[in-house]
């Protein structure tokens, strides 16, 4: 007696069920990339807050430059890469820091070098896209970018809203308060409203939460909402692990307490990691994709056409040059062919009148002859 087959037993079941596990296990296995660029001006906390967010030591070797090499100092980009691995799944971190931005005496085109970059990896990223081995493209567009406010002003400073008018179209922005343990809660309130309203005067757009799905949970809903309204995020880092009552804590020691970083109730630290690392993190590299980089592909392409318009018109105009030029050679010719001709009929007629009047006169001679001869 034969064996029922085992795909025998579930007729109704097709395998397609499987697809996200197929696309898990392919996703796994390749890893992840991911792009963080860093500004602000020195001494906010960048380094202390990317070294708390992903539990690293990015910036050992960083040295600090004297106060007179600060005075002409230009802005430039330093990239550094660290592999994480968490539960199996590989995460390679690149960091785009612009050390020397804001610290200048003149800080107007400090936006340059970062708007600058941006466009490079776009345009380096378009090239291999239409080269021919698309295989392995290196992905190093910007995903994100950390545009660090200081929490001594009263709001955006004129250098923040030039560069963050030039970079909301291009990348993704969100926007941190640094070393807010200096303010207190209701200052904290009232510079994110200030900031937030001369985001809106000067139509500077920042990355835009997507919608829950219906279908949500409630605690995914609310924490949605506790993001949203956090913006932007107040922060507080420390590579510092403090010991308070048994229980270890990341935090900063002052004279009047402790500064926990990763409590809410003093610092929106938690909430940034979460939104970037835990629940926004492909969606900020979908949003790079699918708005940022496309409207930078479009403009490539519109420029590539128009570059092309021009060179065909130019042909264009160059052949009809060239022929206007060979048929007025043509015309030029022929006239000159035609006066040689009349030339030569003119010459052909002067010569048959001269023979016609030598010949008259040689038989009007011979007449003369004949008649002396008679005589």
């Amino acid at each position: 007696m034969s064996k029922t087959p085992s795909f025998d037993k579930d007729r109704d079941y097709i395998g397609f069920a499987t697809l996200p596990e197929q696309v898990h296990r392919k996703s796994v296995k390749r890893g992840f990339e991911f792009t963080l660029m860093v500004v602000g001006e020195s001494g906010l906390g960048k380094s202390t807050l990317i070294n708390s967010l992903f539990l690293g030591d990015m910036y050992k070797n960083r040295v600090m430059p004297p106060v007179e090499e600060r005075i002409e100092k230009t802005t430039r980009i330093e990239k550094k890469t660290m592999d994480i691995e968490e539960r199996g799944v590989r995460l390679r971190l690149t960091v785009v820091d612009t050390p020397g931005f804001g610290d200048s005496i003149n800080c107007e085109d400090s936006w340059r070098v970062c708007t600058a970059y941006i466009d490079e990896q776009f345009r380096q990223y378009f090239t291999d896209e239409s080269g021919l081995n698309r295989r392995n493209i290196q992905d190093n567009r910007v995903h994100c970018c950390l545009y660090f406010v200081p929490p001594w002003g009263h709001s955006l400073r004129q250098m923040d809203l030039d560069l963050l008018r030039r970079l909301h179209r291009k990348v993704n922005i969100v926007l941190v308060i640094g070393k807010a343990d200096c303010l207190t809660k209701t200052e904290v309130r009232n510079l994110k409203e200030r900031i937030l309203r001369d985001l809106e005067d000067n139509h500077i757009q920042l990355y835009q939460f997507p919608e829950c799905d219906s279908d949500e949970d409630d605690d995914f809903k609310q924490q949605d909402r506790e993001l949203k309204a956090s913006i932007p995020f107040a922060v507080v880092g420390s590579n510092v692990i403090l010991d308070i009552a048994g229980k270890k804590v990341r935090g900063r020691q002052y004279p009047w307490g402790v500064v926990n970083v990763e409590d809410p109730e003093h610092s929106d630290f938690i909430k940034l990691r979460t939104f970037l690392i835990s629940t926004h993190m492909q969606d900020l590299k979908d949003t790079t994709q699918d708005v940022h980089y496309e409207n930078f592909r479009a403009q490539c392409i519109s420029q590539i056409s128009q570059h092309a318009l021009r060179e065909r018109g130019k042909l264009k105009r160059d052949s009809i040059s060239s022929t206007n030029g060979f048929e007025a050679a043509i015309t030029e010719t022929d006239r000159l062919l035609l006066q040689k001709d009349e030339e030569i009929r003119r010459m052909q007629d002067m010569l048959t009148q001269m023979q016609e009047k030598l010949k008259q006169t040689h038989l009007m001679e011979m007449k003369k002859n004949d008649s002396v001869i008679d005589v």
